[in-house]
């Protein structure tokens, strides 16, 4: 039988090269993923027939998070036989939290003999005892019930989109995930420790560095914020600074991978794009690089998006399927393409939204 595939997907590989010198050079390349019941095939483009490699899940162990690269977020890692380690990064925490559910179901199914089968998500509402960290996360994000994020100001500086560290213990304890305080101090703990929560400011930088465990201040002048938020810091600067950073205070929207076509050279690459509003912002990335400095960005007001069947000037481009086009307020044509169907209509709904409501 065929192996069942199970999700795939655009995600960051880390590459080991080396050279005749013994010398050996790491990088970080856009791979398109493709998970099975049985392994994960890694893809250099998504449209190519045969894999650049394969990694077997029989006995392989999952680390996350891999805490191995201090610079990058969202990294796991996949050990086999001989000592060979595999190391993926998402360009989000949502995205890597569902790469991990279903890879360490593969795996989990693999060694019982069974096949692959997604558990029941009304089951995994209910928390065990055992706190599920990834579902207490995203309960803590909920606009209505969660933690509301905050512009908060210290020493000359101003967090957007965080909260203090007894936002955090206060919230745990009202929603009765934890019967006191100290016991939500734990939790915290485990909730930095897998990168959920990222310390904002010297203060809960400090207590985070200074033990072998990441700790959390249950203080109101210690400064948080959730890993896939819009967080970002603004100091006394020069004026071009502020007028760059008005449009990252939109809070993310949507947030992923797509092919986007260049404007001179004409040909495709894989981008990190972030969807904020108000204002109303596209911004697009290098997924080996981060989200330090943006490729570019569409201002997004007033903008037209529609699906289309092809791109013009893309005849040496194997692009078919999953297209569509931004015309700005200034006429510019950005033409991009989503991996599925699916994936598509959500980011034109989504974009849709945001040039409508937002400024």
């Amino acid at each position: 039988m065929e192996p069942k595939t199970i999700r795939e997907g655009y995600l960051v590989k880390k590459r080991l090269y080396c050279f005749l010198q013994g010398t050996v050079l790491n990088s970080w390349k856009v791979v398109w993923v493709v998970l099975a019941d049985d392994g994960i095939e890694f893809y250099k483009k998504k449209t190519d027939s045969s894999p650049k490699g394969m990694i077997p899940l029989k006995g392989a162990i999952l680390t996350n998070p891999c805490q191995d690269f201090s610079k990058r977020m969202f990294v796991f890692k996949l050990s086999i036989a001989k000592n060979q380690d595999h190391f993926f990064q998402a360009t989000h925490l949502e995205e890597r939290e569902l790469w991990i559910k279903d890879i360490k179901r593969a795996i989990k199914c693999l060694q019982g003999g069974k096949k692959f089968a997604r558990k029941s998500t009304r089951r995994s509402i209910r928390l065990p005892e055992t706190i599920n960290l990834s579902e207490l996360y995203f309960l803590m994000k909920d606009q209505d019930a969660g933690i509301k994020e905050m512009k908060l100001e210290k020493d000359k500086k101003v967090f957007n989109h965080c909260f203090t560290g007894n936002n955090v213990i206060d919230w745990l304890v009202s929603q009765g995930k934890v019967r006191n305080r100290t016991e939500g101090l734990m939790v915290a703990a485990g909730l930095l420790n897998e990168g959920f929560l990222q310390p904002a400011g010297e203060l809960s930088q400090g207590g985070a560095e200074n033990s072998s465990d990441l700790t959390l201040l249950d203080q109101p002048d210690a400064f948080y914020y959730f890993a896939d938020s819009g967080f970002y810091c603004e100091g006394y600067s020069s004026d071009d600074d502020v007028i760059v950073k008005e449009e990252f205070r939109g809070a993310k929207v949507k947030q992923g991978c797509l092919l986007k076509q260049g404007h001179l050279r004409k040909n495709w690459k894989v981008r990190n794009f972030i969807l904020r509003d108000d204002p109303a912002y596209l911004h697009y990335y290098d997924p080996t690089k981060g989200e330090e400095d943006p490729l570019g960005s569409i201002h997004l007001h007033g903008s037209v998006v529609t699906a289309v069947d092809y791109v013009p000037d893309a005849k040496r481009h194997d692009v078919e399927g999953n297209l569509f086009e931004i015309i700005t307020s200034d006429e510019i044509h950005y033409y991009l393409q989503a991996a599925t169907a699916e994936e598509c209509n959500e980011w034109i709904k989504a974009i849709q939204a945001v040039a409508k409501s937002g400024k």
